[in-house]
């Protein structure tokens, strides 16, 4: 061997060639993995890479304290992943329906109440940890053979040759695919490597969770407050038949979350129910408590030949009215269905005609999403005594006007404009 030879071979490290991808998905988290089983169900070839050392226990998961990170998944999210097969696992663990919805305005008597009876529909939504959610997406992807999930992977670099776009991982592996889809999370490294910009706006809030165990039982209905410093949301959760607890969300200024955070539990147990005016009575901390920023983003653009983005790597929205997961699965279940149409045809998983096609049916609602949380976010936050009256008088409006509350009751479970066939 030569001199040369020696050194082209450092230059270029080995591909790894086990397992030939049409598509490769950076990040396994839920919106990563609904997309690697829509697309793996199908025959397509699916590679995940995913940061974690492993999968989770699937036999600990769903049980002892639920864990701090929830979702509020809509109807139309439940219908997609009972579509997958994967609904009758996360309800077999642990999964909290609410049929009502009630909001107020902490500095005055605007209020409005919501219930499933008034659209015709069984629930609004449920309440779910995450990690329940991922384990039994976890289950199916690795009983299919068309799809691979590589644990503990990091990547260092992203090429673009004419074949497609190819990674370089951190152990020196390259692997390539017609398709790298982005699932990597709000600061994705993925859409970084790739230079897309970001618009991003810095909210003025940080987000405190926690779980706590109420005195009164949540009845169902998940509970948010509009405070001068932001909204206290209370999401109902049932542990072991106990319909007493609740995942707490409280968007707050950061110095009062770093506060709020440092608090000993029977302290931050009494500041949470002096804060939600003891509509449920006593609270007890029962949760680990955490904090983290509330930045809201949106990239200039979803998709590039032979790149696409979805979920947070694409946006990142207020969790104010819990649309986040909906919005990031919805984006899987649009991009899925235009690359196995496209496929169908013989057109090429990187084609950016068919990518564009994905863009187009979920920029504009995710846009508008994040646009109306932003907008809440201003006007509930802003303490002009015209604007409070404003706020008070709308909501107990709204709450009179029963086509209005349809019509918002439909936006909240996710039926909106075109949705793919498989969440009809």
């Amino acid at each position: 061997m030569t001199d040369s030879d020696v050194s082209a071979d450092r230059q270029a490290p080995p591909r790894d060639t086990d397992f030939t991808a049409e598509v490769i998905v950076v990040g396994g988290g839920l919106v990563g993995a609904t997309l690697a089983l829509l697309l793996g169900e199908a025959g397509v070839a699916v590679r995940v890479l995913e940061t974690r050392a492993q999968p989770l226990d699937g036999e600990a998961v769903g049980k002892g304290p639920p864990a701090a990170r929830v979702s509020a998944l809509t109807p139309v999210s439940e219908r997609l992943l009972n579509n997958l097969g994967v609904w009758a696992a996360i309800a077999g663990r642990r999964i909290t329906p609410y049929t009502g919805m009630q909001v107020w305005e902490a500095e005055g008597s605007g209020e409005i109440r919501f219930h499933a009876d008034e659209v015709g529909v069984a629930t609004l939504g449920h309440i779910v940890e995450n990690e329940v959610v991922l384990a039994a997406l976890e289950a199916r992807l690795q009983a299919l053979p068309s799809v691979r999930i590589d644990y503990g992977v990091r990547l260092r670099a992203l090429q673009s040759p004419a074949s497609g776009r190819r990674l370089i991982l951190d152990d020196g592996r390259q692997l390539q695919a017609p398709l790298v889809v982005a699932a990597d999370g709000a600061r994705s490294q993925l859409r970084e490597l790739a230079e897309i910009e970001v618009r991003e706006r810095d909210t003025g809030q940080a987000a405190l969770v926690t779980t706590v165990r109420c005195e009164r039982s949540h009845g169902g209905v998940a509970r948010q407050v509009f405070r001068a410093d932001g909204p206290l949301a209370f999401l109902p959760l049932t542990v072991d038949g106990d319909a007493h607890y609740c995942s707490i969300v409280w968007s707050t200024t950061p110095d009062e979350a770093k506060r709020l955070a440092a608090l000993p539990d029977e302290a931050l147990a009494t500041a949470l129910g002096e804060a939600f005016e003891q509509r449920l009575g006593r609270v007890t901390v029962t949760g680990v408590t955490a904090r983290f920023p509330l930045t809201q983003r949106h990239a200039a653009h979803y998709v590039e030949p032979g790149l696409a983005l979805i979920g947070d790597a694409a946006h990142n929205i207020h969790p104010l009215a819990g649309q986040g997961v909906n919005l990031g699965l919805m984006d899987a279940a649009v991009l899925a269905e235009e690359l196995l149409a496209a496929r169908r045809r013989g057109a090429g998983m990187g084609d950016v005609r068919i990518l564009s096609r994905y863009e187009r049916r979920r920029r504009g609602d995710n846009g508008l999403m994040l646009a109306l949380m932003d907008g809440f976010r201003v006007l509930f936050g802003a303490q002009a005594p015209a604007l409070r009256l404003l706020r008070n008088v709308g909501l107990s409006g709204a709450d009179r006007l029963v086509p209005v509350k349809r019509l918002m009751m439909r936006q909240a479970i996710g039926e909106r404009g075109r949705l793919p066939a498989r969440c009809r």
